[in-house]
């Protein structure tokens, strides 16, 4: 098929459908200003609460655009979301995330009307309440489970449980009890650690928007590894998130850290002078500069050469040579040009100025000068005078 650009380029910020929208879970449509892809495959990405998307088939060809607001089908009833996506990139996601076209496709109904978002707005004002006393529910139970959230439906006749649990819960009798008290079709849905964070969200150790509630929309298990290649500390409370798991951000910056190492020598080599034998400390990976000790246990006579010098050093002591010191002639140079007294000539040189500051201080003042003079008239024995 070929696409044909629509009069003007379409794709400004304010221009609806093509705007960027400020939830993480967004897609920017870098095909909104071609029409012939705005009415390809016929389906509709739908936002709901947080996280929660789905996709649906526009039968009726009604005019969608990005931020509408839709009546959909579920079972039972119906629900209501906001349009994310429209288009030829609708079928891109739906092939990304693995949808079946083999099942039969849930339609859109139609643009919300007032009655609809009436309703769905009464239904959202009780999922804190629902939560909080479904929780209580749960503990009378006895369940090891925390139940994090509660999703109303639009049309209020189902609600979805979000709970965390570390081990299997039976949660049969729950659902019975939870049916009958809010008169309600139940779903329990089991949520990680890290899927809670970004549903409540916060603020990182780094002052920023946690990365899981600002633009995470899947998250990739954390390993130990991806802080020892950093050279983090093994700390598991500087590690560890607000979920009580490994910071998603340590997967952020791993990829470097391995690039760069891998120009680094290997840290299992020992460096041989006629002086000493020196052992790897730790590694700088950007400044690309290695720190060797004496002593293969602990600091001891810590020197930090570059790594050009750790590959130079290896040759020569693969050829059976020792250089006379770690440190090559220019960085011997550099080093003592670095070098420098701070103190100066003088120790005392900073009380000199306070006193002449105290000295000008005392003339200035008129006291003083009057003070000074009655002082010189009765060493003199003459009257002093006013004025």
């Amino acid at each position: 098929m070929r696409f044909i650009q629509d009069k003007g380029s379409g794709c400004g910020l304010s221009v609806k459908g093509c705007s960027r929208a400020k939830n993480k879970l967004n897609n920017y449509d870098w095909l909104c200003d071609i029409r012939e892809a705005q009415t390809v495959g016929g389906f509709v990405e739908v936002q709901f609460k947080n996280t929660r998307k789905g996709y649906f088939l526009n039968k009726d060809r009604l005019p969608l655009k990005k931020g509408d607001i839709v009546a959909v089908e579920s079972s039972p009833g119906h629900d209501i979301g906001t349009v994310t996506l429209t288009g030829k990139l609708v079928l891109l996601q739906m092939k990304k995330n693995r949808y079946r076209f083999d099942k039969e496709a849930k339609k859109v109904y139609r643009i919300a009307r007032q009655t609809d978002l009436d309703k769905y707005e009464e239904a959202k004002s009780h999922e804190h309440e629902t939560m909080i006393r479904s929780r209580r529910i749960a503990e009378e139970l006895g369940l090891h489970m925390k139940i994090g959230d509660v999703e109303f439906q639009g049309d209020g006749n189902k609600a979805i449980f979000y709970y965390i649990a570390d081990e299997r819960v039976d949660f049969r009798n729950l659902i019975k009890v939870l049916a009958e008290t809010f008169q309600v079709r139940v779903e329990m849905k089991q949520i990680g650690a890290r899927q809670e964070a970004g549903r409540i969200g916060g603020i990182g150790p780094c002052g920023r928007e946690l990365c899981c509630s600002a633009w995470m929309s899947s998250f990739i298990s954390v390993a130990t590894d991806a802080a020892r290649f950093q050279d983090l500390s093994m700390n598991p409370q500087k590690l560890a998130g607000q979920c009580a798991k490994l910071k998603c951000c340590l997967n952020h910056e791993v990829d470097a850290y391995v690039e760069r190492r891998k120009q680094l020598p290997s840290r299992k080599i020992e460096l041989m002078t006629a002086d000493n034998t020196y052992y790897h400390f730790k590694t700088d990976i950007f400044k690309q500069e290695i720190t060797y000790s004496t002593d293969k246990n602990s600091p001891a006579n810590l020197i930090t050469v570059s790594s050009q010098r750790v590959f130079d050093i290896i040759q020569m002591n693969k050829r059976d040579e020792k250089p006379f010191s770690l440190l090559s002639d220019t960085e011997i140079k550099e080093e003592k040009r670095d070098t420098k007294d701070i103190l100066g000539d003088s120790v005392s040189r900073f009380d000199k100025v306070k006193k002449k500051k105290k000295n000008r201080k005392k003339s200035n003042n008129p006291r003083n000068a009057r003070h000074n003079g009655k002082n010189d008239a009765r060493n003199t024995g003459d009257k002093p005078t006013n004025g």
